[in-house]
């Protein structure tokens, strides 16, 4: 058992008339250090509040009760130190430091910019068929994390950024059986959730099904990788599925010890770094401001071609980001990129090709007019040497920059990708941050004009694994990113299928981008029929008369992926995301009625980013007489969960609040605004998010019965 995993936390107003300070039952492994590090960071907070004391008094193992005595008048932040001590992870005492990379500031700083949001949170799903030993798979991903230094590091906090390595941290892996939610809430209530940067473990891993038995009617076990992108990138996602994969062979327990290189080293080697070269190349490279920019084709007329998957953006004045997705079979795929070998391009500069064609259509030019857009580097194509085994933030969004000129061939301007591509590979460790400073405005940069093209690029050496895996019964499927909210409006994001085929994954603003699905259908268009009629002499202006005619033409062939089994994987990535948050729903919703009269009820109180699923499955859960009650949304603060509850509150009955790490300062305002209208405030039951539902249902069932 890890001393430092999450606890729960009872917050005990006492005795009438309730103004002497609350007390906590504090139940779990107890780390003085942590609770002394929570009332720490209280007092930082409050620079000018009362001095408080606390006494500590053990009941037992994994039970002891906290009194606080006040030292000056004032009210103490019960609710705040219940969520310090539920959410902190485990971790145990940080070994190392390490300064971030300017990539890792920059997106640091943007998920700052944007809470709640999801921003910079990346997801991996996949399938897997045949047997699943859960406590295998368990100690299979705790031994990756005892190896990967990345995977114990989160950013500390101070004004200063720096990276924090812990010696211990506690894999989060989430199992939920079938019955609990279908596939595509399941993965959008893990999106809503985030990641918290500052968290150690920038990663977690949840599971749909799973178990020892094989049943050929039993729907197969799903599992989702999430994590942020400010600490690990798709490489490293892909890298450490492989070590996953062996450590699961291997009975749980990954061979070896700490991996080195890490980004300790890189941060080493990136400090030695002559920036006067990369910032000679970038400023001679960029066109000037004044250049025409060539704009987002943010709502371009739609054209009349089938679209090639569900496009979840029709609804006008949508918010929030929407999500869909291109394929290509296989034979187009091998088509396309025998296509652009023959003109010394790949795959990657074909798409990069389709989208600069996109913009400079959207432009409305007749002339020779520069485009930008940002493109992805993987950051491991550097003179460092284990790059390619490094886990960590390293992928990075450079401004790309070519003129597009309708008198010039297609391989004309795949050749200009192509060059200005390799130039750029000199540089794949320079960040777009350091280059808008040496730039101006030169640089394209994340904005309403902003656009982001990305060919995920995957290590080597997992179809051995796969083989061994298969040896046991158990068949994976490869696993498909399902597309980051970033700083851009728009990112498409490219990868192959387990056939071989192009998958694009379109991840878009909704509020900006109301109408991209057109957009989207002329580039499948584009990439199914370029290898059919560009040659060596064909103009970029006969390309877009080609797509002027498509535009009229209902019956033209996009060349998408339209099986049955293909389609059915594609519609839930975008019905998932392309949803927007539910602003009308109810103020307290009923979980489950009471069971007798009078019983009163257990309200629980609703954290951003945990899943709804989690409180349905609580509510199954939970055995006492109570009624048991959601709050329709996460209220702002205590005001607003007071009156979203005062219908209950005014009923009189025995009342109970509870939830996960997050909530406790809105609990314990909602308590203190009971008892200040002459009501009997309630037990607050806060607990850590891996708290299973069972567990905490249980803990709940006991504050009722003493709230009885």
């Amino acid at each position: 058992m890890f001393p430092n995993e999450p606890m729960t936390v009872v917050v005990d107003p006492g005795e009438p008339p309730y103004d002497a300070p609350p007390f906590l039952e504090l139940r779990g492994p107890l780390d003085t250090r942590r609770l002394e590090a929570a009332l720490d960071r209280i007092a930082a907070r409050r620079p000018d509040g009362p001095a408080w004391q606390h006494r500590l008094r053990p009941h037992g193992p994994g039970l002891h009760t906290l009194r606080l005595t006040m030292g000056a008048p004032g009210e103490f932040p019960a609710g705040l130190l219940a969520d310090l001590l539920t959410d902190p992870p485990p971790a145990g005492r940080s070994v190392r430091a390490v300064a971030p990379s300017p990539l890792q500031r920059e997106l640091l700083a943007d998920a700052d910019a944007h809470p709640g949001t999801g921003r910079q949170v990346e997801q991996l799903s996949w399938v897997w068929r045949g047997p699943l030993d859960l406590e295998r798979f368990t100690a299979a991903w705790q031994s990756l994390v005892d190896r990967e230094s990345a995977l114990r590091s989160a950013f500390g906090d101070g004004p200063e950024p720096r990276i924090v390595v812990h010696d211990q941290v506690r894999a989060e892996v989430l199992r939920l059986p079938h019955s609990a939610e279908d596939w595509a809430a399941v993965v959008e209530h893990d999106r809503r959730r985030g990641l918290d940067p500052r968290r150690p473990g920038p990663l977690r891993v949840t599971v749909l099904g799973g178990g020892p038995a094989v049943s050929v009617t039993a729907p197969p076990t799903r599992v989702l990788l999430t994590y942020h992108h400010a600490l690990l990138d798709d490489w490293s996602a892909h890298l450490l599925l492989r070590e996953f994969y062996r450590a699961y062979l291997a009975d749980g327990t990954l061979p070896g010890g700490e991996r080195r290189p890490d980004m300790g080293d890189y941060a080493q080697w990136l400090a030695h770094q002559d920036i006067e070269p990369a910032r000679a190349f970038w400023t001679d490279a960029t066109p000037p401001s004044d250049a025409t920019h060539s704009p987002l084709p943010a709502v371009p007329a739609p054209a009349p071609v089938p679209a090639p998957a569900p496009v979840p953006d029709s609804v006008p004045g949508g918010t929030g980001t929407g999500r869909t997705r291109l394929r290509l079979t296989a034979a187009q795929t091998a088509r396309l990129a025998a296509w652009a070998a023959g003109w010394g391009s790949t795959e990657s500069g074909a798409l990069q090709a389709v989208w600069a064609l996109l913009l400079y259509r959207a432009a409305g030019s007749a002339e020779a007019e520069p485009v930008r857009f940002s493109v992805t580097v993987s950051g491991r194509g550097i003179l460092f040497e284990g790059a390619e085994r490094l886990p960590g933030a390293l992928r990075n969004p450079l401004p790309m920059s070519v003129v597009v000129d309708p008198r010039a061939s297609v391989p004309e301007l795949l050749a200009l990708l192509r060059d200005r591509t390799l130039d750029m590979a000199a540089y794949e460790w320079v960040s777009a941050g350091q280059i808008r400073t040496w730039t101006g405005d030169r640089a394209e940069a994340p904005g309403p004009a902003g656009s982001l093209v990305a060919f995920e690029g995957r290590p080597d050496g997992q179809d051995g694994l796969t083989r061994e895996l298969a040896a046991q019964g158990i068949r994976v499927d490869p696993p498909e990113t399902l597309g980051a909210r970033t700083a851009f409006p728009v990112a498409l994001v490219a990868h192959h299928d387990g056939d071989g085929g192009l998958v694009v994954t379109v991840s878009y603003d909704r509020t900006r981008l109301a109408g991209i699905g057109g957009v989207l259908e002329h580039a499948a268009f584009l990439l199914n029929e370029l290898p059919r009629v560009a040659g060596d002499s064909t103009t970029v202006a006969e390309v877009l008369e080609l797509l002027a005619d498509a535009d009229g033409d209902a019956g033209v062939d996009i060349g998408t992926d339209t099986d049955a089994d293909t389609a059915a994987e594609a519609a839930p990535a975008a019905a998932v995301d392309g949803t927007a948050d539910d602003d009308d729903a109810p103020a307290l919703i009923t979980l489950r009625p009471a069971r007798t009269p009078g019983a009163g009820a257990v309200c629980l109180v609703p954290s951003h980013g945990t899943p709804r699923f989690r409180y349905d499955l609580l509510a199954r859960s939970y055995r006492g007489p109570e009624a048991l009650v959601l709050l329709g949304s996460p209220p702002d603060d205590g005001r607003a969960g007071y009156e979203m509850l005062r219908p209950l509150v005014d009923e009189g009955g025995p009342l109970v609040l509870g939830g996960f790490s997050g909530c406790g300062v809105v609990a314990y305002g909602i308590t203190r605004l009971i008892a200040a209208n002459g009501g009997r405030p309630p037990l607050i039951v806060l607990t850590g998010a891996a708290t299973s539902a069972d567990d905490l249902a249980r803990l709940l069932e006991s504050a009722a019965e003493r709230a009885g």
